[in-house]
């Protein structure tokens, strides 16, 4: 029962996101648009660690958009209906679980345009690739926790965005770390660290939305 309310959740973000198809496009439109003008205003990109860090700066934005819509929607009658029906763990990893799969999603579609617009200087493409996924996943559990937070505070972004910075920090300078390896073609035996602490915040992440959002549920 519990796991069929879980999934029930998710299959209901994706219809609410799917059905709004202009949402949808529209944060299309924004990643192509961001490679495009990005791709324009530089022309060519030589040093690695320029290419590596505007890529960075696109997934920051793309993230902080995505995720930041959690719970800014919820209005006050969906509020009731999901605290009667949902307890608060099944609702929070339901809205982390269907953030992660939308941001990996749409990771992979930036990193696409941007080696399309921009060129691609990654070797080690497995290193790169897995790197996007997880670094996805962490910034959508973080992103969704302090959105719900912020929701508290009449969907105050400003304050998601001052609670988000310091905490989001680790987890990019990590995947910057990460990235920059897959660039050089460095041996996966480099990098196995770094990789498993990006994992271990995944987890620490998790559990932690989990533990905190009981006291915002109450409320």
């Amino acid at each position: 029962m519990q796991n069929g309310r879980l999934s029930h959740l998710i299959k209901k973000e994706f219809l609410l996101e799917f059905r709004q198809k202009s949402t949808f496009a529209g944060i299309l439109v924004y990643i192509v648009a961001t490679v495009f003008v990005s791709a324009l205003s530089f022309k060519k990109i030589i040093h690695p660690m320029v290419w590596n860090a505007l890529f960075w700066v696109i997934f920051m934005f793309i993230a902080v958009n995505v995720s930041s819509k959690s719970f800014m929607q919820e209005t006050k009658g969906k509020g009731l209906f999901n605290y009667l029906y949902y307890n608060p763990r099944q609702f929070i990893l339901g809205k982390i679980i269907y953030n992660m799969l939308l941001m990996a999603t749409l990771s992979l579609l930036t990193f696409f345009f941007y080696s399309w617009f921009v060129g691609s200087m990654v070797q080690d493409m497995g290193m790169f690739l897995t790197t996007l996924l997880f670094s996805s996943t962490a910034f959508s559990g973080v992103l969704s926790l302090m959105s719900a937070i912020a929701s508290k505070a009449n969907n105050n972004m400003s304050l998601m965005a001052i609670l988000s910075f310091p905490v989001l920090m680790p987890l990019l300078l990590v995947s910057i770390k990460l990235s920059k390896h897959a660039i050089d073609g460095l041996a996966w035996s480099v990098s196995y660290k770094y990789l498993l602490i990006l994992i271990m915040l995944n987890f620490v992440v998790i559990a932690l939305a989990t533990i905190l959002f009981n006291y915002l549920w109450r409320e």
